[in-house]
This record gives structure tokens, sequence and C-alpha cells, in this order.
């Protein structure tokens, strides 16, 4: 074996040593097992939140041992795969290379989830998009971005919820609100809150000139019962309106969409796409009580944040570039992350961007 080959699968080694020792895998494998023993109890479904919770969490769990059993049998394999090669030639070597260069990116990937220690990171997520400057195009551009995380999710299997599409009157949407049913959604996808920025030829121009385009993504965990987010029914006012936009038979021909405004807060949230007032309710409920315990994470935090610059938070902080004209790119402006392929972004393929993002954030926690 070459001695680079060598010195890489050692490096390899460490690294994977050190995931597996974070990762814990006798807690994981306990955990599966604890996990495994309630999801076969009879009356399980009996609360439907509950049972959720357990099967979402086993099969991340699953799947997590998963993956590190396969990166473990795959590097042990890897100088058998290299010894096997040097008796049968040149295309053999290149196959060993090949294997190496991706044991590299998945070991790299699975390495990131060790960064997510945050108090929220293991939450699912609450993900909120909103068109910004830029008229008919930032309505079109926070759709796209909205489609863009929704086909993300759905590439990696993850559930989602739209609990919300407000529609702009020409194109596009004002705002958007889901959930991303997945552990450790939150602090995967945190990384991704704060201003996005388009450029491009304006398909609503019919001067074909080019335009910029600004939407905001907004992330907050969601609340779990341990975190006593009481709402007082007093500091509630609800509205009920009829939904709006493509909705279908029955969606439009009653009032069944609900705002609710905390009246303390003054945060406004609505929800229109259930088919009843009383789901659309629980629903805002669910937002709104994620938006209350990220606003209270906030208060907790402004202090640090006021001694990092302003944190990774703030509305104003443009965070990434879409250019589509005159030439393509994509590009993190906080990472310096960039790709040539802005499509397949906009179609969902963000991983390196979340991974340098985390990556980012671990050493701006480091460095204060």
């Amino acid at each position: 074996m070459h001695p680079d080959a060598a010195a890489d699968i050692h490096e390899l080694e460490t690294t994977l040593a050190s995931i597996e020792a974070v990762s814990d895998l006798p807690r994981l494998r306990e955990e599966i097992a604890d996990l495994s023993d309630q999801a076969g109890q009879p009356d399980l479904w009996n609360d439907q939140a509950v049972a959720q919770q357990v099967t979402s969490r086993l099969a991340h769990a699953q799947s997590q041992l998963r993956k590190l059993e396969d990166l473990r049998r795959r590097l042990d394999d890897l100088p058998v795969l290299y010894e096997l090669a040097e008796e049968e030639g040149e295309s053999a070597v290149a196959d060993a290379d090949a294997e190496r260069a991706s044991l590299h990116h998945d070991i790299a990937s699975m390495e990131v989830r060790t960064l997510l220690a945050g108090e929220y990171d293991p939450r699912e997520a609450m993900v909120t998009i909103r068109a910004g400057a830029g008229g008919v195009d930032a309505a079109d551009f926070a759709d796209m971005l909205m489609r863009m995380y929704l086909r993300w999710a759905e590439q990696h299997g993850y559930k989602t919820d739209v609990y919300d599409t407000s529609y702009a009157e020409e194109a596009g949407i004002k705002s958007g609100t889901f959930q991303v049913h997945a552990p450790y959604a939150y602090g995967t996808l945190s990384v991704e809150q704060g201003t996005h920025r388009l450029v491009r030829i304006s398909p609503f121009d019919n001067q074909g000139r080019r335009q910029t385009s600004f939407a905001g993504v907004e992330v907050v965990p969601v609340v779990e019962s341990t975190d006593h987010i009481e709402i007082d029914e007093k500091d509630l006012r609800v509205d009920v309106y009829r939904s709006s936009g493509p909705g279908g038979q029955g969606v439009n021909t009653t009032d069944s969409a609900v705002r609710l405004t905390h009246i303390p807060t003054n945060i406004v949230v609505t929800c229109q796409n259930e088919r009843s007032q009383l789901q659309n309710k629980a629903s805002a409920m669910l937002v709104l009580q994620a938006k209350l315990l990220a606003r209270k994470q906030q208060e907790e935090r402004a202090t640090l944040d006021a001694l990092k610059d302003g944190g990774d938070s703030s509305w104003g902080n443009q965070m990434r570039s879409y250019v589509l004209h005159p030439y393509q790119m994509v590009k993190d402006l906080r990472t310096e992350y960039e790709v040539n392929n802005p499509g397949a972004v906009l179609d969902g393929d963000i991983d390196g961007f979340i991974e340098a993002g985390i990556r980012w954030r671990k050493a701006q926690e480091t460095a204060s």
C-alpha cells in the first residue's frame, strides 16, 4: 500500500474512533433496546404524540447505529481492499482509492453530527420562510426556499407538516411555516437562519432586467412538555377567517383558518392548512409555543449575543447568495462555502452548506 494511503487510513481510524466515543455505542444500543420495548407496548398508540416521538427516536437511533457500524465495517475492510488491489492491478487500486475518498466524505458528515451539543439541538424544528424586499420576485424566492427545505427533508426521509402558507397575489408566497419531524432537525437547520439573497433575470419583468430579492429564514426548536411554556387564554386574541390560495375542495369555503395574537409579546401566528378550525388552532398553538420558547432562549442568550457581535439570529444578517445571472453560483457569506450548481441547491442539495455552517458555528463558539 502507498504510504499516503496508509497515513490517510490511520487518520480516518482516529476520526472514526473519536466519533464512536462521542456517540457512546453501548449507551446507543441500550437506548434502542429501551425504545424498542416502549414501541412494543400495546397501549403505546393511546397517546399519538408520545407514540410518534418514541417511534421517531427509535428510527433515528437505529439509523445512527447502522451508519456507525457500516462505517466501521468499511474502514476495517479498506486495508484488505488495497492488498487485493495490488495483486489485481491499476483499475483495482483506483477502486480502492474511490472507496477511501467516499469514506472520507461519509466520516466527515458523521463527524458534523457530534458537533450538535446545544441544549435544544436534539429537537425537531419549526421553520418559517418570509418574503423580504424585492416585490413579486421576493415572494417567488420565498416559495423556492420553502420547496428547497421540503425537498431536503424528503431526500433524508424526514416527515414534514406544513402549517401555514400565505400566498402572494401574483406569484410565490408571503410566508410559510412547517415542522420537520426528525431528531436533531433544529440543531441541523438552525445554521440556515438569516437573510438569503437571490440575483437573477426576473421572470416577472417584461424588460428582462436583473433583479435582487431577499427572503428570511427563521428556525426555532419545537416545544416539549419539560419546557413549561404555558399560554394563558386571556393573553390570546383568536381570529378566524377563510383560507386563501390553492386549496381544492372544502378548504376555501369555510372560516377554518386561525390567527393567534399573543398580546404580551405581539407575536402573531396563522394556520390554514388543516381542514377544521379546531385542528388549525391546535397547530397554531404548537407554532406559537415554539416561537415563545425561541424568545425565551434569545432573552437568556442576549448578553452573550451582545458580546458575540450580534449573534447569528439577526434578520438583517445576510448569510447566503444565490446568483443565477450573470454567472451561476451559490455562496455562503459566513463560511465561504460555494457551489456552481444553483439548480441542485434549490432542489434540496444543501448538506454541504449545512455541514460547513455547523463547523463554522462551532469554531465561533470555541473562539468566544
